[in-house]
């Protein structure tokens, strides 16, 4: 609930709830990022001296002050782009769970906990006691979600999964690239890792979702994410056509296998992106390229046809639109309302008047730097926007603050963990 005091900020959503991670590297923190930004305290364990993996991936790393770029620190000690960007609004807390001590100060913690997210092979904190059944039989309303390559069950249970891996076995890479005969063509995978984020948007809302049945229940439960499921669950419209269809669907590049004109087209210095979905929008484009009668021809006047006409008509579209420049095109298209756009660089991306006027890069203070850019939170709250209220974590920084907060440990049984090498 927003506060009533005038003046005062409005509660965070998830204000109160309170997420102990031991997720690492990307589709975890990237659930634990997202519920942090909407309040939850989320508590980041990690490994003592080395932390997540992702701490040390790079170049880039930030820049401390007074130093030129972002390269800086390669050669040192810095705080990595990749880690950087999925976990602010986070407190580190660096444990050993090999020691005993270690595992047992993460089940004091599981036990005020109200949501633990872990992403370590199927069955893989069973030997520390740290798995689902142990935990919950010790805090019955623990929401505990596991993040897995291939899930708990099947016969890929135990093996480990990456992004990469999963984008070719669940089929994303079969339908991305250039189809063959053309040049370049062979699969890709998607420029970022995709199938880690979208693994993290499905987490967080299992989450929710838990924590929303613990309120008519008063008992958590156990949620069992992989990524693979969630890839082929990602392939949408793809999955369907062959499910319905029973023929798997190809590289097309660019374009789009259920409409026509749905991809890019060259232009006189780069290429514009058409987005046509009806058949007016068809007929505004025909006008604004100048063929009208386009949009009376029974070849090209239904989407139907036009996928049936598809090399025909891509080739006459891209012999006209090669003649302008693509800012021109974009002019005309709009002037006629027709969904198009440019191929951006990522600097042109955070250029872009939109992109500026949505703030969707924000600042936010760092140990190391003065102002820290960082991607905003694309959701929109009216009553509990979201918050960037930390930076993300320095290895340990919270370490004494969560053990005094969480479990009251005064500032000499927090020194003896700290000597005996334990925290």
């Amino acid at each position: 609930m927003a506060s009533s005091e005038p003046g005062a900020p409005p509660a965070a959503a998830l204000a109160g709830l309170r997420v102990l991670d031991l997720s690492r590297v990307l589709a975890g923190p990237w659930c634990s990022q997202q519920l942090a930004d909407l309040g939850a305290d989320v508590v980041k364990v990690e490994r003592p001296g080395s932390g997540d993996d992702t701490r040390s991936w790079g170049p880039p790393w930030l820049a401390r002050e007074g130093e030129a770029c972002g390269d800086a620190g390669a050669a040192g000690p810095g705080e990595s782009a990749y880690f950087l960007s999925t976990n602010r609004n986070k407190r580190s807390i660096t444990i050993d769970i090999a020691q005993p001590e270690g595992r047992q100060l993460v089940r004091d913690l599981a036990l005020r906990a109200d949501v633990l997210l872990e992403n370590f092979k199927a069955g893989g904190l069973a030997p520390y006691g740290l798995d689902y059944a142990s935990l919950a039989a010790l805090n019955p309303r623990l929401v505990y979600c596991s993040i897995t390559g291939f899930g708990q069950t099947g016969p890929y249970a135990e093996r480990p999964g990456y992004d990469f891996l999963i984008q070719g076995l669940g089929g994303l890479m079969s339908v991305t690239g250039r189809p063959d005969g053309e040049p370049g063509a062979g699969p890709l995978k998607v420029g970022v890792a995709l199938t880690d984020v979208l693994t993290g948007m499905y987490a967080s809302v299992a989450v929710l979702a838990a924590l929303q049945r613990r309120q008519v229940s008063g008992r958590g439960q156990h949620i069992d994410l992989a990524l693979l499921d969630v890839q082929v669950a990602a392939l949408a419209n793809q999955a369907s056509s062959y499910l319905v269809g029973g023929q798997a669907p190809q590289r097309l590049g660019n374009a789009h296998p259920s409409i026509v004109p749905y991809q890019d087209f060259p232009t006189a210095d780069g290429h514009v992106i058409v987005a046509v979905g009806n058949d007016g929008q068809f007929a505004a484009f025909a006008a604004a390229l100048g063929c009208p009668q386009w949009a009376r021809d029974p070849r090209y006047a239904t989407n139907p046809e036009r996928v049936r006409q598809r090399r025909e008509l891509v080739a006459l579209i891209a012999a006209i639109t090669v003649t302008r420049t693509t800012d021109e095109w974009i002019a005309a298209m709009e002037a006629a309302k027709v969904p198009c756009g440019p191929i951006n660089t990522l600097d042109r991306v955070f250029a872009d008047p939109q992109v500026r006027a949505r703030g969707l890069r924000v600042e936010v203070a760092h140990p190391h730097a003065a102002a820290l850019p960082l991607v905003a939170n694309p959701i929109r709250l009216s009553e509990s926007p979201v918050a960037y209220r930390r930076p993300p974590p320095l290895l340990g920084e919270h370490t004494a603050a969560v053990l005094d907060d969480w479990l009251a440990l005064d500032g000499a049984a927090i020194e003896d963990l700290r000597r005996r090498q334990i925290v």
